[in-house]
């Protein structure tokens, strides 16, 4: 890797600065179930009294909002997304988030545990692509669809309340059948190699994984093909298959988004965000920033939070 390596004369931040980020990394009320082993949770979220959440985010699930009725606005990863039922929100795992809903708000809520989510999306390319950022689905002019998609939800929910024989079988088949509903709703771009190796797809998750756990650590990218008991030439190999960018510059994407949740959210220094991530120094970081987002990152945290 090549945004640079710590040195011992570096500035350091408090530990606190240094462990955690700018956003809360919540649990989830489905967390604190008495069952054991989960992987998929059903919400219907009703009136609460809490209408607005703060940008939070929640590592090792995936969610997917379906708004029946209603509208609001929401905050992905700094920028504003208005949304009005029917419609579907995506909440990738770790995606910075937060919910500004209208009174009257009618929403259910898909919760999917990371590990398991990798499974199913290891079906289909199109599922990876669906997942690969947050998104809002609209169903205005869908109204099928959403009929659809409803029907399915309801039928998810009451397979993992039954547990009925073949429970685990049934909840990946109707999970399976909620997101290639969606797909075909958003009308993703259709994979052009069908035919794609499932093993390249596996090993890019995995190689993804390892990025999110190490991105701060400067490690070279051999160390990652290490991690993965592969040569460089099949990493590279797998990432072109997937039609991902390049092993590198999945590790530099990574970082830049690191570096824009603290750029938005947080109050660290520019200096300090190049320590927290990893950089020789500030100015090096900048270059980076500079070469990757086409703005220094003094600039972008103006533009952004005006």
């Amino acid at each position: 890797m090549t945004h640079g390596v710590i040195i011992s004369n570096a500035p350091r931040l408090p530990p606190d600065e240094r462990r955690v980020g700018a956003v809360p990394k919540v649990r989830l009320y489905v967390e604190q179930r008495k069952e054991e082993n989960w992987f998929v949770h059903v919400g219907h979220v009703t009136e609460r009294g809490r209408w607005r959440t703060e940008p939070h985010a929640h590592p090792g699930y995936g969610q997917l909002i379906f708004v029946r009725n209603g509208c609001g606005v929401m905050n992905l990863e700094g920028r504003s997304v208005a949304f009005e039922g029917p419609c579907a929100l995506i909440v990738p795992t770790d995606c910075i988030h937060g919910l500004d809903y209208k009174v009257d708000v009618d929403r259910w809520v898909v919760t999917i545990e990371v590990s398991w989510l990798t499974q199913v999306n290891a079906k289909l390319r199109e599922f990876i692509a669906l997942w690969s950022a947050p998104r809002m689905i609209p169903f205005v002019h869908c109204g099928d669809a959403a009929n659809e998609i409803y029907a399915i939800v309801q039928r998810l929910k009451h397979e993992i309340e039954t547990n009925a024989v073949g429970q685990i079988a049934g909840t990946e088949a109707l999970l399976t059948m909620l997101l290639l509903t969606l797909i075909r709703t958003a009308r993703l771009e259709p994979a052009t190699h069908d035919s794609m190796p499932r093993h390249d797809v596996r090993l890019v998750e995995r190689f993804r994984k390892l990025i999110d756990e190490h991105y701060r650590s400067n490690l070279p990218l051999q160390d990652y093909a290490s991690m993965l008991a592969v040569s460089l030439v099949q990493l590279r190999a797998a990432c072109a298959s997937a039609k991902e960018k390049s092993p590198t510059k999945m590790i530099h994407a990574r970082i830049i988004t690191e570096a824009k949740r603290e750029l938005i959210f947080g109050d660290m220094s520019v200096e300090q965000i190049a320590f927290w991530l990893g950089f020789a120094d500030a100015a090096y970081f900048t270059r980076f920033f500079r070469r990757e987002v086409g703005q220094t990152p003094s600039q972008f945290r103006t533009e952004a939070r005006r």
